[in-house]
């Protein structure tokens, strides 16, 4: 006698022909979410504090004076409502600053990239001695202060910039000696070029970090495939490094638009406004000075500048993110 399968079949899914599909478990709700990580928002509790002291209440704190001429001694009692902001859009020496800004921080990041790049692949080498030395050194510059760097780098020009002159004199380099701090051109190249080594270490750690994160057995995959260092490099470890090297490139923006001592000790912002930077310009605005438009302390001018600079730097990180964003997606098309 066959056996006969008495067991209950499966009720029909309603509405379609596919199987059931469990529904996904209620959402928590907030306060119960809250509660279960107090003890992380505890801990950010101190860096939320010191955030909002000394980062966003000094923001909005001097909003108020961006709508008064005020020169930073007393109560601002002149008030000029949005002159400030006029006068900063139409100011030229600000729109050159923002030029030298933007061409400073165009130049430092692809090139500093690069570099650190290529020293993160070599230092993250397991079989190089001495690695953790290596690190060091290279991080040194990072823990230097960038104004020390300014002073140690503007007496090096001062006391041997004639010797130089004479070496490329010399050797049929160049046929007139140069002037290095006195030309606008070259004080802003030594301004990158010192740029670039003061803050390699950063850009160094961040991607020695990322490289830390895959995985040594895709490596060891790809080695066994027959993957040479070069197609291991551009099919496995820039496709891991992708979203690591997008918060890099970001913050690498970031850091370089806010470039101030470097150019205040080496050149304060001259010769002739040609290294002036948003941030050297805002400090001569603010406490008076030879190289920005106002030779009085106009701590009103100053705010309006400094937010529209602000809004200026918000605009191009978020351009940045929707570039980066769109890449990814036209990526994740073309994969599919």
């Amino acid at each position: 006698m066959p056996l006969v399968d008495t067991a209950p079949s499966p009720p029909a899914h309603r509405g379609g022909s596919g199987p059931a599909t469990a529904a996904p478990p209620p959402k928590a709700p907030l306060r119960t979410r809250l509660w279960a990580a107090r003890w992380s928002y505890l801990y950010i509790l101190p860096l939320l504090a010191l955030l909002l002291t000394f980062v966003v209440y000094p923001i909005f704190g001097s909003l108020v004076y961006t709508f008064y001429r005020w020169n930073g001694i007393g109560e601002p009692s002149d008030f000029v409502g949005l002159d400030n902001f006029r006068q900063i859009a139409h100011d030229s020496i600000f729109w050159d600053s923002v030029a030298h800004t933007f061409v400073y921080a165009i130049v430092v990041v692809p090139v500093q990239l690069v570099i650190a790049l290529a020293l993160a692949l070599v230092l993250n080498n397991k079989k190089l001695r001495f690695s953790a030395f290596y690190r060091t050194l290279f991080f040194l510059p990072v823990v230097t202060s960038p104004a020390v760097v300014g002073v140690v780098v503007q007496l090096m020009l001062s006391n041997f910039g004639d010797t130089f002159n004479s070496w490329l004199l010399d050797a049929h380099i160049i046929d007139t000696p140069v002037d290095w701090l006195g030309n606008p051109r070259i004080a802003m190249g030594i301004i990158i070029l010192v740029g670039i080594w003061q803050t390699l270490g950063y850009n160094l750690v961040y991607f020695l970090a990322g490289l830390q994160t895959i995985p040594e057995e895709i490596n060891e995959a790809a080695r066994i495939d027959g993957a040479g260092p070069v197609r291991t490099f551009l099919h496995i470890t820039v496709p891991m490094l992708r979203s690591v090297g997008l918060m890099i490139v970001i913050l690498a923006f970031i850091g370089s638009f806010q470039v101030f001592d470097l150019v205040q000790v080496l050149t304060n912002g001259g010769p002739y406004f040609g290294t002036e930077v948003v941030n050297t310009y805002i400090y001569h605005l603010a406490f008076g000075g030879n190289q920005a438009a106002a030779t009085q302390p106009d701590v009103g001018l100053a705010s309006a500048a400094s937010f529209f600079y602000g809004l200026l730097l918000i605009g191009f990180s978020v351009l940045q993110v929707l570039i980066f964003r769109s890449i990814a997606k036209r990526r994740a098309a073309g994969r599919g």
